[in-house]
């Protein structure tokens, strides 16, 4: 991409993240991001959307809500291999069944029971909790940082990294927690606007800017390198 010459504005990283946003936001509006009923229910969603669409991970939350298997003592009760039958709909249910116990186990166990109880941790040393349970990686205890324990983190997606690379925010191969604080230090600190963004690139991700981009009809035309690269 260096080889290239742009046509779009002189803009630094940060500006251009801001900028995204209220475009963003001005095109699709609010998302109601995180769709659950319970932060339980959220952080268990979280697991299930790994490697997953959301559609296919709400079939599995259903059949765990019909279940009544929505909390952390139903599941760590609930065989695995049953566990691992309601889940199917998300695939890699097997393993994703025993990432929900092992996400159960923490809830029962440090937070005794009760994910509200994340408020007496600070953001690191949540963070660094949520990454020490099986299965949990930067991405899925970023969602359930923001969404879940209302912390001003940002996550990082594949969306993310598309959108930030071919609008010049970040390059392709940037590191995760580069990304994350980047897009974090152009926003207020703000969780319900940083959830509400992440969202935002998630709709339009999968809308316009798709892995063959619909540049032509494209809010931020005008301020994205790979727009300007092909002539939008």
């Amino acid at each position: 991409m260096e080889d290239l010459v742009y046509s779009t504005p002189a803009m630094s990283e940060r500006e251009r993240v801001a900028e995204t946003y209220a475009r963003l936001l001005a095109a699709h509006g609010p998302q109601g991001w995180w769709p659950a009923e319970t932060p339980f229910e959220m952080m268990v969603g979280a697991v299930l959307t790994q490697a997953c669409t959301w559609r296919n991970a709400e079939r599995a939350l259903a059949a765990l809500r019909s279940a009544g298997a929505l909390s952390p003592g139903a599941i760590l009760d609930m065989p695995e291999d049953r566990l691992s039958g309601l889940i199917r709909p998300a695939g890699y249910h097997n393993s994703k069944a025993r990432r929900l116990r092992a996400l159960s186990a923490f809830v029962a166990g440090p937070l005794g029971g009760d994910p509200g109880r994340m408020s007496g941790h600070p953001t690191p040393q949540l963070r660094e909790m949520l990454l020490a349970v099986h299965g949990i990686g930067e991405e899925t205890a970023d969602d359930i940082l923001v969404y879940a324990a209302a912390r001003a983190v940002f996550v990082v997606d594949a969306y993310t990294r598309r959108i930030a690379s071919r609008m010049g925010i970040a390059a392709e191969g940037a590191r995760y927690g580069d990304i994350s604080r980047l897009f974090a230090s152009a926003m207020p600190p703000d969780p319900a606007v940083l959830g509400e963004y992440h969202a935002l690139i998630v709709r339009h991700a999968k809308e316009t800017c798709r892995p063959d981009p619909r540049c032509g009809e494209c809010v931020l035309a005008d301020i994205c390198r790979t727009a300007a690269s092909r002539g939008a």
